[in-house]
């Protein structure tokens, strides 16, 4: 997700107050806000967002079973969920390998202006919801978004995914930004499960009321859903890079941003895939220089902080 202008629409140990987050006061050092950090993730979170691809490799190129594998067993310790994109040019092997390890899956089809490899992406989705290896299934992801698909030809999407698996007890959705699903009941009314992107960033929103700003992406979601579960798909904040208004990234506030949607998420118990796993490096274009830096782990695959 990137910036467009249309878009302006507790730990039992941590201090957090509704809308206000984590009180920082007595984490006011690099070092102490990296302890709080580390661990924030060594308990665990709900879900992440797998970040396929390593330097010199992009969208279109055939990732290898092993390299999933070693990028599964390293997420495995931290998450209970993992969120693909495609399912095809080996990201089917994402789910297989995470069914493999224990943890459960949300499956992406991608789907965009390409019609032909729509049809691999849907297909690809049905037969790993045959495999077992889907336990909620996503059917596009911010297509209504870039505008690379009519309304109607993602609602026939949706619904011949949601025929394919029926009596399987998969719930079927559809990812995008959170005002979407206010502007488009239609497919609200299609999906099972809302799958909501809440970016606060985006928003050039400060990191002092990024929580907040997130909690109301999450409730206009959820009066959209009219009581269907929201689930949030990808949130996250980049750790360097150009600012947006508000939003400057760096280290300190990415590490504020997640220990802060960590806590709401435990107190709350609000379901939250967290953007993103890894750096990758062809992230950039729309993104900007940002776009290389939403990962908890880095290039390298080590953690960052």
């Amino acid at each position: 997700m990137s910036y467009r202008e249309e878009r302006k629409f507790a730990f039992s140990n941590l201090q957090i107050t509704e809308n206000a987050g984590v009180d920082f006061s007595k984490h006011e050092s690099f070092e102490d806000l990296a302890k709080l950090w580390r661990e924030t993730l060594d308990k665990g979170m709900h879900g992440i967002c797998f970040s396929m691809y390593e330097d010199g490799q992009e969208p279109g190129d055939t990732i290898t079973e092993e390299q999933v594998e070693r990028r599964v067993k390293i997420l495995k310790p931290y998450t209970k969920w993992i969120r693909s994109f495609s399912c095809i040019e080996g990201n089917e092997h994402i789910p297989r390998m995470a069914k493999k390890h224990g943890i459960k899956n949300l499956v992406g089809a991608w789907l965009g202006d390409d019609m032909e490899k729509n049809e691999q992406e849907i297909e690809g989705l049905i037969q790993l919801a045959k495999e077992g290896c889907v336990d909620i299934a996503a059917v596009g992801n911010e297509v209504m978004y870039r505008k690379d698909l009519t309304e109607q030809q993602l609602l026939d999407y949706i619904y011949r995914v949601k025929e394919a698996l029926k009596g399987m007890d998969i719930p079927v959705g559809y990812v995008d930004a959170y005002y979407e699903f206010s502007h488009r009941p239609a497919i609200t009314e299609a999906c099972d499960v809302i799958l909501s992107n809440c970016y606060p960033y985006w928003e050039g929103c400060s990191i002092e009321y990024s929580l907040n700003h997130m909690q109301q992406m999450f409730g206009q979601a959820a009066a959209a859903g009219h009581g269907k579960k929201v689930i949030i798909t990808e949130t996250g904040w980049p750790s360097q890079g150009s600012s947006l208004g508000g939003a400057h990234s760096t280290a300190e506030n990415t590490m504020k941003y997640f220990i802060n949607t960590q806590a709401w998420s435990a107190k709350d118990d609000i379901e939250i895939f967290y953007f993103s796993s890894f750096d990758e490096s062809w992230k950039v274009g729309a993104e900007g220089d940002v776009g290389a830096y939403w990962g908890l782990w880095d290039r390298h695959e080590n953690l960052k902080y």
